[in-house]
């Protein structure tokens, strides 16, 4: 157990991008495995995901959405959130109701689900991805200038990341390619703080299930690759005696990664 006396100022990922890479370099650094992000997303789609943007069918009916608990109230075609098989169920169990549907989620974030709308009607949401055909790489709007301050969102438990929110309620409403799109937009993200990581971290683990093989996976390997900055956070000493399946998984994975080095070095 360390000593409060011993805690180091909190850093950040400035210069860092929190994206998942395999290489098998030594110390891999942060801008290998945001190339590595880019190849996958070359991979996974030839074209913008604007591609998947859905218009509405005339004479579709207008489903009144009251969110959070400030009951913010949105609107929306039928036809088009029925491309969510959770709205699609909120919608046909509304089927004998009057003419003013109306669905209300208290629990989540209007900042998040207009996201989410806009994600339905767009096949994208701000900051949207834009592919640079000269650098052949992906990035987000407006050279994501504003990412530090329109990727977090602020909540009772702290600062999480707003992809990581969305992720979890996309899994929610069975939107996989959702999923995929706010995965690939956390590894474009920087200047994120150390406690802004542990507690989207956190988020992420208390929000999709065990079985979950890629939200999770891709915060142990952002901790791992950032170590040494980790190693300096107050945020994580406070984080790693709280514990939590978060922490056993991250010495597994350690464990793992100092094997395959291992296995790698000259003998």
């Amino acid at each position: 157990m360390f000593s409060s006396s011993n805690r180091y100022r909190e850093g950040s990922f400035s210069k860092h991008r929190a994206s998942k890479s395999k290489s098998h370099k030594k110390n891999p650094s942060f801008k290998d495995s945001s190339r590595k992000v880019e190849r996958l997303a070359q991979q996974a789609t030839a074209q913008s995901p604007q591609s998947n943007q859905t218009s509405p069918t005339i004479g579709s009916a207008i489903i009144t959405l009251s969110i959070g608990h400030e009951q913010r109230l949105f609107a929306a075609h039928e036809d088009v959130l029925c491309h969510s098989p959770f709205f699609q169920s909120a919608c046909r169990d509304q089927f004998f109701s009057s003419s003013n549907k109306r669905i209300d989620l208290p629990d989540e974030d209007p900042e998040v689900f207009s996201s989410i709308l806009e994600y339905l009607y767009k096949g994208d949401y701000y900051p949207r991805l834009e592919y640079d055909t000269k650098r052949k790489s992906w990035n987000l709007e407006d050279g994501g200038t504003n990412s530090a301050n329109e990727a977090i969102i602020h909540t009772v438990v702290g600062p999480i990341l707003k992809d990581t929110v969305i992720y979890c309620q996309a899994d929610k409403y069975g939107l996989q390619e959702l999923k995929k799109l706010a995965l690939r937009k956390q590894g474009l993200q920087s200047g994120i703080q150390c406690s802004t990581i542990l507690t989207s971290a956190r988020f992420a683990y208390a929000n999709t299930p065990d079985s979950d093989s890629k939200l999770r996976a891709h915060y142990l390997a952002l901790i791992i690759r950032a170590r040494h900055t980790f190693k300096r956070s107050g945020t994580m000493q406070n984080e790693m005696e709280n514990g939590g399946k978060l922490f056993f998984d991250l010495f597994v994975a350690m464990v793992n990664h100092m094997d395959d080095l291992a296995q790698k070095s000259p003998r």
